[in-house]
């Protein structure tokens, strides 16, 4: 599917970017995440980050609502293999 762009709907738009970086950084990184290149890195170091944000507002809106219960609440006096 395209939009009126010509782009293909979910396609990233590129731009070239000139940044100084920590080189020890950015090679933890690289090795951290196993990629090949510093484009590759820097990419998926953003992935991550995006992602991780999106867990935490998950994780906001959860306990917003209550939160969860917990798996391993049991009432007194009962024991596991109803004894």
């Amino acid at each position: 599917m395209t939009s009126k762009s010509g782009k293909r709907v979910g396609e990233a738009v590129l731009a070239r970017k000139n940044m100084d970086m920590d080189v020890a950084k950015l090679a933890a990184a690289r090795e951290a995440l196993g990629t090949h290149t510093d484009t590759e890195t820097v990419d998926r170091a953003l992935d991550y980050v995006l992602f991780q944000s999106e867990v935490f507002s998950a994780l906001d809106r959860l306990a917003e609502l209550g939160g969860l219960a917990s798996l391993y609440a049991r009432s007194r006096g009962k024991r596991r293999g109803g004894a």
